[in-house]
């Protein structure tokens, strides 16, 4: 496991469990590009399937640790939730939140909303 930056005895075990999450996500990040150079540049279109596919598991494995650290660690769910899914240039969605505009110029597409914003499908008569 990566090195703590603080003296390990004074971080609680929650801390602990944080750091573990922080330093998988960074190995599973690491390993998606090793993974993606590798598939750009063989000429083998075998080997590239391959790799391609060891490159979508850690894809996954980094999506699974961020939804972890989003339910887990202050601060991910509200970044989280403020840039992804979203349509709009990144740094105009971080100059909206800054300012206390989020939301109010940008609407954002989730999976996660529970409507599909259809409207009625009743006959109104």
């Amino acid at each position: 496991m990566a090195e703590y930056h603080e003296p390990v005895e004074e971080l609680t075990a929650k801390d602990r469990d944080f750091h573990r999450a922080l330093a998988s996500l960074k190995e599973e990040i690491e390993a998606v590009m090793w993974y993606h150079d590798r598939a750009a540049t063989t000429q083998d279109p075998t080997i590239r399937s391959v790799i391609e596919h060891n490159r979508d598991e850690e894809i996954e494995h980094a999506a699974m640790l961020l939804e972890w650290l989003r339910r887990n660690m202050p601060g991910w769910d509200e970044a989280l939730g403020t840039y992804l899914f979203t349509e709009e240039p990144i740094t105009e969605i971080e100059e909206a939140a800054t300012s206390g505009t989020s939301g109010e110029s940008f609407s954002k597409t989730s999976v996660s909303t529970s409507s599909l914003n259809i409207g009625s499908l009743r006959n109104n008569k």
